[in-house]
Parts: structure tokens; sequence; C-alpha cells
């Protein structure tokens, strides 16, 4: 495991670092919107918060530093994922954020690069960079989450286009997508893992409903959306009909690499600030949270490391990301309990924190999101459990039967 940069690693990384100390805000500075995604409840506060985050990808392609890894014909930097981890790890210390935008620049461009057709990738790829463009991902649906290829929505042939029925649910930032990628069962008589088709969807197409979903911590960034009838192009398919699942694969890759890091890498910090400010820093039992928070800390910068030294390698990460996503996730959910504990039974009541900001209940409320998405922990306990530890892989006892008798057991 690699603990320190490279000599060109480290210029790089140094020269991200002075760029960022000149361009963005720290967090916590009246300047910083990081963290406030899931948070506005009114239409105008949220537009401003979007209007925010589109100006600083701008910024970034106007300098220099948008889509790093991305080739240069299609807008990026062509650089390494090595110098991308550097990046992600400098400009996790100031308080910018992408929001809305994360999941067309992290998982839909890298995916219409990877397999989209030339038209395709002429369309969507120039406004994906420019921050004009919002996409969301229409996936998992009510009866399929951890079981995606379970999906019911079914796209049924008409023409020069599709025509899908269905509901998705768990849609990040739907409600403010101009497009959404969407896979739905094509054929049904081919076992449920095939006979799906991954779909490019206008969201302002006749026929699609989005409902926001009001969340635990009073935010409504998830969303329903259901599908009515909707006509969607024959040159809106990515990659080939009935073979869908080989593109989702893609976009999971990159979507999970985009979940892992901490939003804020100061829970130790804040955490001895909290009790500094209680008068409980001289208990016992405080500082044995502490540490535990600092060691949980520097188990997962190590991880990270892991992670960090693989990719340099040239390795696709593979069982570390998720070892690392349960780390990460644990990590959070002790620390917010850890903090709600040293505050005292005034922490859980009012506060106007966004939702990962100052306020430990608003962490503790908020950390869920990093636990389910991109895969429960529950199915990366799988993963660690077949391909690190080599235990028989769960019972699949319907892989191979078409989805129409799946759906009928």
């Amino acid at each position: 495991m690699d603990f320190d940069d490279t000599p060109e690693e480290a210029a790089f990384r140094a020269k991200a670092r002075a760029w960022l100390e000149e361009n963005a805000p720290l967090p916590g500075s009246p300047e910083a919107w990081a963290g406030i995604e899931g948070s506005p409840s009114d239409d105008g506060e949220f537009a401003v918060f979007l209007d925010r985050c589109r100006e600083w990808q701008r910024t970034l392609k106007s300098s220099g530093w948008a889509c790093l890894t991305w080739p240069v014909e299609f807008g990026g930097q062509g650089l390494t994922p090595a110098e991308s981890l550097i990046w992600n790890q400098e400009v996790a210390n100031f308080g910018v954020t992408l929001g809305p935008l994360i999941p067309s620049l992290g998982f839909v461009g890298p995916t219409i690069i990877a397999h989209g057709t030339g038209e395709q990738k002429a369309r969507h790829i120039p406004p994906i960079v420019s921050g004009d463009a919002i996409w969301c991902q229409l996936f998992s649906e009510p009866g399929a989450g951890s079981d995606l290829a379970n999906l019911a929505t079914r796209a049924v042939p008409d023409g020069d286009s599709w025509v899908v029925s269905g509901q998705k649910v768990w849609n990040s930032f739907a409600h403010v997508a101009d497009w959404g990628i969407l896979i739905a069962r094509t054929d049904p008589e081919r076992p449920k893992h095939r006979g799906i088709t991954y779909f490019l969807v206008d969201m302002r197409s006749p026929g699609v409903t989005v409902r926001p979903i009001r969340q635990i911590s009073g935010a409504a960034k998830f969303n329903e959306v259901f599908l009515d009838e909707v006509r969607i192009p024959a040159g809106n398919v990515v990659g080939e009909a009935n073979e869908g699942w080989k593109v989702v694969h893609t976009t999971l890759r990159y979507e999970r690499s985009t979940i892992s890091g901490i939003r804020d890498r100061r829970l130790t910090e804040r955490l001895a600030e909290t009790a500094g400010r209680r008068g409980s820093a001289g208990d016992p039992n405080v500082r044995q949270e502490i540490a535990r928070t600092y060691v949980r800390e520097q188990l997962v910068r190590y991880l990270t490391l892991r992670l960090q030294s693989a990719i340099r390698r040239g390795v696709a990460p593979g069982p570390e990301a998720s070892v690392l996503k349960l780390a990460v996730g644990e990590h959070l959910m002790a620390s917010a309990q850890a903090g709600l504990a040293i505050s005292g039974p005034g922490s859980v009541a009012g506060g106007d924190a966004p939702v990962g900001g100052d306020d430990w209940k608003d962490l503790l409320l908020w950390q869920y999101e990093v636990r389910f998405g991109g895969g429960t922990e529950e199915i990366q306990r799988n993963t660690i459990g077949e391909v690190v530890l080599g235990l028989p892989a769960e019972p699949r006892v319907d892989k191979d039967l078409p989805y129409s008798q799946v759906r009928t057991i």
C-alpha cells in the first residue's frame, strides 16, 4: 500500500490545493453551499442552490478542472484516476458541491461515453460538461432494489419508438432533472438479467409523473417516478436492446465510486469542539468516544489509501470499494450517535442546520443516504463474503429461469 504521493502526484495535489484555496470557500463560511442539497424547503431557495452548483461547474470547466478523467474530445482533461482521486480528496476540504449535477457528471456522462452512439455523445455530453443538463437515475423499483434485475417496468416496441410503463423509486433530483437513464424489461421470456434495455428518457415526455418523497430529515431530494405509456425514440437506446445489463454495470461502478467519500472529514475535531462547548471534555467516557471516532477516521483513511494504491496500479476497484463503503457508513452513524450523546437532549429538538451540516441530529438522519445508496450494506457484505472470504454464493434459484416464470413463483 502506498502511503505517500509520487513526486508527480504531490505536485498535482499542491496545484489543486492552491487553486481551491484561491477559488473555493471553506466549510461553514457564508459563501459555502456544500451539504445543503436535500434541505431547501421552497423552490426559490433550491433554485439559488442549483445556480451556485452550475456556476461552480462552469468555473471548473473554464479553469481546466472539470471531468478530470474524461477524454479531452468530450470536454475532459484526460487525467488519470489517481489524479481524480487526489482532486476529490482536496475538494472535500472546501464548502463546495455539484449537488444535482453529481449524477450527470459522476456516472451518466461516463456511461454514455463508454456505450453511447456518436449521436448520443454529441447531443448529451456537452450540456453535461457545461452544467446545463441535469440527469437522474431511473433504476430502482418498489420490488427491485437490491435485486435490481427483478425490475418489472415494461418497454414494448412500437414502430420507431418504445412505449414504457412502470414505476421507479428513490430517484435523486428527478424533480429537477431534464433527462433520465432508465432500464426496463423488453423481453420477459429471457432470464431476468437478460431482456433488459437501457434508455435515455426526456423527463418532460408526456406520461412522466414525478412525486417527491419526504425523507426522515424533512428533505425531499428523492422521488418516485411513474411512467404511463411514455414514448421513447429507438435512437435513445444505449447499447443493444435486451443487453442493457452490461451497461448497468458500468453505471453502478461509477456510481459507487461517487458515494464512498465522507462529506465531512472533521468529525473527530467537531466532536472535541462539542465536548468543549458542553464542558465535558474531561469526562473519561466522552474522551473514549472521541478516541473511538479518531480510530474510525484513521481506518477510513487507510482504507482509502488502499483503494488509491489499487487505482495507481491500474487495478479496477473490487471488494476494496465495498469495505470502504461499509466503513464510511458505520463511521458516520457512530459519530452522529456520539455527537448526540455529548450534546445532550436539547440537540434533538429544533435547529436550522442543513442535512450534513453542524447539527449532529442532521448527520444522524443524513447518514442513511450513504449507507443505502449504491447498494445496501447487506449487498456489500455479500460481495466481501464471496469475493474476499471465499464463502459460498447466495442461492440464486431464479438466475437462469425466464423472467415470466420468476414472477409467478
